[in-house]
């Protein structure tokens, strides 16, 4: 038996769902309506399928593996990028299911799942081996979260607790790492993560200590590196 918990915030998807399992044998289906619930259920489970909405970012789901480390979770998407499809197998997310696929697609991901296999379509996988994942220090993934919005050397500075030199070698390093030719395309680049990580651009608190730091910049191309000859806008 496949313990089973949903989690949707849309009511008539949830009865829809809980039509499809009760015709399905090798299945115990639970509905979860908020993400309280899904805490509270998901050590008891074996599969967890979440809508992917504004609610659940990977705050959320990084909790919810340190919480129910043997629970599968399963993400339900309308659309998916390759940065976020990318950033949720790191996590240790097991699939990814388009809401668009039919009931049966929908159980035999989750029998597959429960069985140990991951389920990412072809599309995806085959970005992933076009794709560019450059991971980054804790420094500099806060660098680049605060530089994704919007804020000046001087103001980097005060939040990071350094110097505006020191933020200026971390951009130039950072430039050559990424393969970016400025500030501004960094800055685009870190949102595009920011977004598929944290699911909206996160807000710089006023405690150092909770700055969110991206852990990666994953690129739906591989990148070339910066020429040395080029003078970035720091």
């Amino acid at each position: 038996m496949i313990r089973t918990i949903v989690y949707t915030d849309e009511p008539m998807l949830a009865h829809g769902l809980a039509g499809v399992f009760s015709t399905e044998a090798g299945f115990d289906f639970r509905e979860c309506p908020n993400l309280d619930a899904v805490r509270q259920s998901a050590a008891e489970a074996d599969v967890l399928l979440m809508q992917l909405n504004s609610e659940v970012t990977f705050a959320v789901l990084s909790e919810l593996r340190r919480s129910a480390p043997q629970c599968k979770i399963v993400l339900w998407v309308n659309a998916v990028s390759t940065e976020l499809a990318f950033q949720a197998m790191n996590l240790g997310i097991r699939g990814i299911l388009r809401r668009t696929l039919g009931a049966d697609l929908i159980i035999k991901c989750l029998q597959r799942v429960h069985q140990g296999e991951l389920w990412f379509e072809k599309a995806l996988t085959d970005s992933f081996l076009m794709s560019t994942r450059i991971p980054l220090t804790r420094r500099e993934g806060q660098l680049v979260v605060l530089l994704s919005q919007g804020m000046k050397n001087k103001e980097i500075a005060a939040q990071l607790l350094i110097t505006e030199g020191t933020v200026k070698v971390y951009l130039s390093k950072l430039f050559q790492k990424v393969g970016v030719k400025d500030r501004f395309e960094l800055a685009l680049h870190g949102l595009k993560n920011l977004t598929a990580e944290y699911g909206q651009a996160a807000q710089v608190p006023e405690s150092l200590a909770h700055v969110p730091a991206l852990r990666a910049l994953v690129f739906d191309r591989p990148r070339a590196t910066r020429s040395v000859d080029q003078q970035p806008e720091l």
